[in-house]
């Protein structure tokens, strides 16, 4: 379970992420609602059949990273985590997981979209996806 006076769990990562481990650091016995969104890379974009792509991030991507959910709980009221994963990614492995718990879920959700919208938004991660073509694109830049 969570301690609520803890800072959120907002973390930038090489290795596969830990879903359960950003589930447990928004649960608690206060809570009815516990969200987790698991962002995954697809297989394809624009039109095009997408085979591999790979995140980079800022030095201090998770300064900002931490920063936003920190904010975004404050807001909100609502215990949020997030975990961003970087390097090379293969089709289905998840990019992003983020959690938010709450009494009730119209707040679970609301908050829950809003921080996921920052991050993509917000936060210095760019990815370069590569095509079965053999070409590639950086998105984000």
């Amino acid at each position: 379970m969570s301690d609520r006076g803890a800072a959120p769990l907002a973390r930038i990562t090489e290795q596969p992420i830990d879903e359960t481990a950003v589930h447990a650091a928004v649960d608690g016995p206060e809570c009815g609602a516990i969200l987790v969104f698991r962002g995954v890379i697809r297989n394809h974009d624009g039109g095009q059949s997408v085979s591999s792509l790979e995140y980079s991030s800022h030095p201090d991507a998770e300064r900002f990273l931490a920063d936003v959910v920190a904010e975004e709980a404050q807001r909100s009221g609502v215990a949020l985590a997030a975990v961003h994963r970087v390097g090379a990614l293969e089709i289905g492995d998840a990019a992003l997981v983020a959690a938010s718990a709450a009494p009730h879920r119209g707040e679970a959700f609301a908050a829950l979209e809003r921080l996921v919208e920052r991050i993509k938004h917000e936060i210095p991660i760019w990815k370069r996806q590569h095509f079965a073509s053999g070409s590639s694109e950086w998105v984000g830049l």
